[in-house]
């Protein structure tokens, strides 16, 4: 195989997430510091879509979404890890374009 760069084209509904922001500590809503090895239970984590196949309806490119990491494959392009997952397996969108929501914001 030549070193020609190859385009990820996702397929069917299955969409490609980074993870935002980290596992590292984190601050409670009233200042206290949790540590990242603190057991908690499950947690939802926020991404950013980077690909989705040609059956995903309700994601774009650029959205944010809301999932579980557990369970998940990941995989890693050019040194950043990616989750692949199908389109069902998110829980919320937070994008500029919802047309009926919760009425919360990030």
């Amino acid at each position: 195989m030549s070193d020609s760069k190859l385009e990820i084209q996702m397929l069917h509904d299955r969409v490609m997430v980074r993870l935002v922001g980290g596992d590292g500590e984190r601050r409670s809503s009233g200042g206290i510091l949790i540590p990242a090895t603190a057991q908690v239970a499950k947690r939802l984590c926020w991404g950013e879509v980077y690909g989705i196949g040609n059956h995903v309806r309700t994601v774009q490119v650029g959205d944010r979404v809301l999932f579980n990491p557990d369970d998940q494959f990941e995989v890693e392009v050019h040194g950043c890890a990616y989750l692949v997952m199908r389109e069902r397996d998110l829980q919320a969108v937070a994008s500029e374009r919802t047309e009926h929501g919760t009425g919360l914001y990030l």
